[in-house]
């Protein structure tokens, strides 16, 4: 580790790292509850009866619904604080996700699945959000980008319970896991506080008499080409990742995995994935761009994918595509949502990042899966992971070269 790294590390305040540790857990917390639904996708195709277009449009319908209602949570968390909004989607995240187990109807498990995944996705911009405006500006981008690791963290934490649960007391039993981390709320509560950046902001707001920000600032001419670009990139990417939603029914229904197989898989290759999200984060800092980073990330994972679709067979075989997949693919988030912060100033922040950010994520994680369930029926798995994945992570990476590669966020602030 270069030497100035160290020391900058060893400098960091250690309510820094308090506010780190609590967003991580958080945010771990929050994916873990997220993936139980992805695993049990035969399972609750069968119980409700789902065709596979049906399926994928009823993935689509929540993701879509989630994406909107989180970017309307992101700007409630430039208006009364991050903390606040933190909290309340901590405690009713178990709530809806326990609630998946009982819901007797298709209408009411998608009722539960799309409040679920609200509470649970909002926590993305909100911990990215508070762990930027907390760090030292030297290791923002690197604190920031580590953070993301709590997604593969949840999927590979759940993939250590899931199958014990899954065959001792069915598959029902695995949301009931989400109650275990409501208590983590009273940690919330106990010791994070709203960051100074966002109390200056506001106290700023308030002393101008300047209404709270809304969406609508993110295309101010100073902002418009920015947004659009970064929504596209971002929708392009998680488009993609979508459609990898599939892989766990994908490794079950087309290569014959069981059902541990299959969770084992997915859920070890996500750990390994870790680490990529951690590169990223220190070759974005410290070697080359975060929009170079992304660039390379996107293009090197849509790689991985195809080689793994097109080449890979046999659970070992697929085991080291798939991660290299996940390394890269995955990876490219721990340096995307910082990139997207660093392009708009502190009273901006949120919103944009629950806009350029989660709303098209939401929608992406909500079309890449039904495009994909509507290409299979016509090309097969293997040519609609092509089409829906592949091409459009490369896609998504061209996109992001479009942009400067370090932005200037204050020069739109608004006055």
């Amino acid at each position: 580790m270069d030497p100035g790294l160290r020391e900058s590390l060893r400098q960091v305040p250690a309510h820094t790292w308090r506010v780190f540790l609590i967003c991580l857990v958080g945010l771990t917390f929050a994916n873990l509850d997220h993936s139980l639904f992805t695993f049990v996708l035969t399972e609750i195709s069968a119980e409700f009866g789902w065709s596979e277009l049906e399926r994928g449009i009823y993935i689509a319908i929540t993701f879509v619904a989630a994406g909107i209602l989180i970017t309307q949570i992101g700007v409630l968390a430039d208006r009364i604080g991050r903390r606040a909004v933190l909290l309340a989607t901590t405690l009713m995240t178990p709530v809806f996700v326990t609630a998946l187990a009982f819901a007797p109807t298709t209408v009411t498990l998608l009722i539960a699945r799309t409040l679920g995944f609200t509470t649970s996705g909002v926590q993305s911009p909100v911990t990215g959000t508070l762990v930027f405006e907390e760090s030292p500006p030297r290791l923002r981008g690197l604190l920031t980008g580590v953070l993301q690791i709590g997604f593969p963290l949840g999927f590979f934490l759940a993939s250590l319970m899931v199958p014990f649960i899954y065959e001792t007391w069915g598959w029902k039993y695995i949301f009931l896991l989400s109650l275990l981390f409501l208590p983590y709320a009273w940690i919330i509560f106990r010791h994070l506080k709203d960051s100074q950046a966002w109390l200056d902001s506001r106290a700023t707001r308030a002393r101008e008499r300047r209404p709270p920000p809304a969406t609508r600032e993110l295309f101010r001419p100073a902002y418009r080409r920015r947004t659009l670009l970064l929504f596209l990139g971002t929708f392009l990417y998680v488009f993609a990742y979508g459609a990898t939603i599939m892989l766990t029914p994908y490794f079950r229904e087309a290569r014959g995995f069981e059902a541990r197989e299959a969770i084992e898989l997915v859920g070890l290759s996500f750990l390994i994935g870790a680490f990529g999200y951690v590169l990223a984060a220190y070759f974005g800092e410290f070697l080359i761009s975060r929009r170079n980073t992304i660039v390379a990330w996107c293009w090197l994972g849509g790689l991985a994918f195809g080689l793994m679709i097109w080449f890979a067979r046999g659970w070992w075989p697929t085991f080291l595509a798939f991660s290299a997949m996940t390394f890269f693919f995955y990876g490219a988030y721990a340096v995307m949502f910082t990139f997207i912060a660093e392009n708009y100033p502190a009273e901006l922040r949120a919103t944009a990042a629950s806009f350029a950010s989660s709303l098209a994520v939401e929608l992406g994680l909500g079309l890449g899966p039904f495009a994909l369930s509507w290409a299979i029926g016509m090309v097969g798995w293997t040519a609609a992971f092509s089409w829906c994945a592949v091409l459009p992570v490369l896609l998504a990476g061209a996109t992001f070269l479009a942009l400067p590669a370090r932005p200037d966020a204050e020069a739109g602030t608004l006055h």
